[in-house]
């Protein structure tokens, strides 16, 4: 998709303002009309599954397979759960009452939309960031703008032209662009931004919000540490942790990062990784149809750097590039000190550091000298107490012995911590981030008699009445007696007072 596609900028004020006319009209507040938008969301999954695929070969070269497993069939799966268990999610919730005074009143949490939101994908899985927000977006009721990023420009471009005959355009549409469109989207008044990418990007989004004081959820990234135990199995780790970092060719936001390794454990571990990657792409992965490019040439000159500022003697796996065919081959480095420009930033990218350690009190302390990841990967045999790793370390998630799994598993919510990111979704997480929760007490107006005691003019016995109607009777069977005879003349001192006064009402 090129400039002169993109959603034109004069046009994004109205686009947005006649999102927020519709959602005035309740058109999305309707329960049926939701579960009908996320049937149609299926059929949009299942019904254009070749041309999703082949979009994404164009834009990562990814494999049918990884298009299935990370992109497309999440997205179905969601939809069906939401479907299935959105008249639940939809309920009020009653609460349970601590103030006597409010003992015969109703108390309950309404599950109201927000309004009109805005999604902001990432290039990186174009379909899965995108559409898995959406999703709980449409469940909730929400009118939505939702904007692919332009960097994946096949996935954008069918999403603008297919998916508006999905779903209903009254209530949700695509905008497409760059950073003047993007600049142009955020000036707008949202009711809630929700926005997958890197810390960068993600200030900006913070900072147009702020403007509006519109809440914000913030999936970004970070270095994701893998910590290998000195009692991993290191051929399991090696398959699993390769399949995790190689997998959309390292371009993703939980990918490893790099690998804190028992200094025991080194030496196997890099003949397994050797071993792995023949196993998994061959003697050359250039010619691997399962062996996905980099974006893009920017992307690539920014991995490339990283790994010529590296010594020639550290890259001791892989290191060949072709900037023609976007390709980078599969590369360990190691040693790698803390300083080194590989451990500036996250690399996103097939380039996987690996850090030996002397126990795990130095791969801790490694883990918190720096920002909260959005992933913490430990490999361990099955009798290893990990939980002191989980005790002392903070990240967004965490998955011991494998990689990636935890995304896929859309009944833990998934986000981050710090610069990794703020609020999360998936599954009923997805429900409630975009949903506010409209606190409703409906009052009883036959109490009126023992609720006007809160009415001035204050006097003793008021305050008596009060004091148990608010905070009950004081502990101790001494003090309950003693409270309720006083509290029992008070009240009668009450009603006495309040019929020569005339002011009862009449209930």
């Amino acid at each position: 998709m090129t400039g002169t596609n993109y959603t034109s900028i004069e046009t994004i004020p109205s686009i947005i303002q006649s999102l927020r006319t519709q959602f005035n009209t309740g058109l999305t507040k309707d329960v049926a009309f939701r579960k009908q938008q996320l049937a149609n969301m299926i059929r949009f999954c299942n019904e254009n599954n070749e041309l999703l695929c082949d979009a994404l070969w164009k834009d990562l070269r990814k494999h049918p397979m990884e298009c299935d497993v990370g992109e497309i069939s999440p997205i179905v799966d969601e939809c069906e759960f939401m479907i299935k268990n959105l008249d639940k999610f939809t309920k009020p919730t009653y609460t349970t009452k601590r103030f006597i005074m409010n003992a015969t009143d109703k108390t309950f949490i309404r599950k109201e939309a927000k309004g009109v939101v805005l999604v902001m994908g990432a290039w990186n899985y174009p379909v899965n960031l995108l559409l898995m927000p959406v999703v709980g977006a449409i469940a909730a009721g929400n009118c939505i703008a939702i904007k692919p990023s332009e960097v994946s420009q096949h996935t954008a471009e069918l999403m603008a032209t297919i998916l508006p005959k999905y779903l209903d355009p009254r209530a949700y549409t695509v905008i497409t662009g760059a950073i003047p469109e993007t600049t142009a989207v955020l000036e707008n008044r949202f009711d809630h931004i929700f926005y997958t990418g890197n810390g960068l990007v993600g200030k900006i989004v913070m900072t147009a919000a702020a403007k509006h004081l519109t809440p914000v959820t913030l999936e970004l990234g970070g270095k994701s540490p893998a910590i290998v135990t000195e009692d991993a199995d290191v051929n399991i780790t090696a398959h699993r942790l390769l399949w995790g970092k190689f997998f959309n060719n390292g371009q993703t936001c939980v990918a490893p990062d790099y690998v804190l390794v028992a200094k025991s454990k080194l030496e196997p571990l890099l003949e397994a990784f050797r071993k792995t990657i023949v196993e998994y792409y061959g003697q050359d992965a250039q010619k691997s149809g399962s062996y996905g490019r980099i974006v893009s040439t920017r992307q690539f000159d920014r991995l490339k750097g990283l790994l010529d500022n590296c010594d020639p003697s550290t890259i001791v796996i892989g290191g060949e590039t072709d900037r023609e065919d976007l390709y980078m081959a599969p590369t360990i480095v190691s040693p790698v000190t803390p300083d080194n420009a590989l451990m500036q930033q996250e690399i996103f990218g097939p380039i996987l550091p690996v850090i030996p350690v002397e126990d795990m009190d130095e791969a801790i302390a490694f883990v918190n000298g720096r920002d909260q990841p959005l992933a913490l990967y430990i490999f361990a045999s099955p009798k290893y107490n990990y939980n002191k790793i989980l005790d002392n370390t903070s990240s967004g998630g965490v998955l011991v012995n494998d990689i990636l799994m935890h995304l896929q598993e859309l009944s833990l919510p998934f986000g981050g911590v710090g610069p990794s990111g703020m609020g999360a979704y998936h599954g009923e997480k997805s429900f409630e981030t975009f949903t506010h929760l409209r606190s409703t007490m409906v009052k009883d107006l036959m109490s009126e008699p023992v609720s006007s005691c809160r009415y001035p003019p204050y006097n003793e016995d008021k305050g008596k009445i009060l004091g148990v109607l608010v905070y009950g009777l004081p502990a101790g069977v001494g003090a309950k007696i003693s409270t309720v005879g006083s509290v029992c003349g008070a009240f009668w001192n009450f009603m006495l007072n309040k019929s020569s006064t005339g002011s009862d009402s009449k209930l």
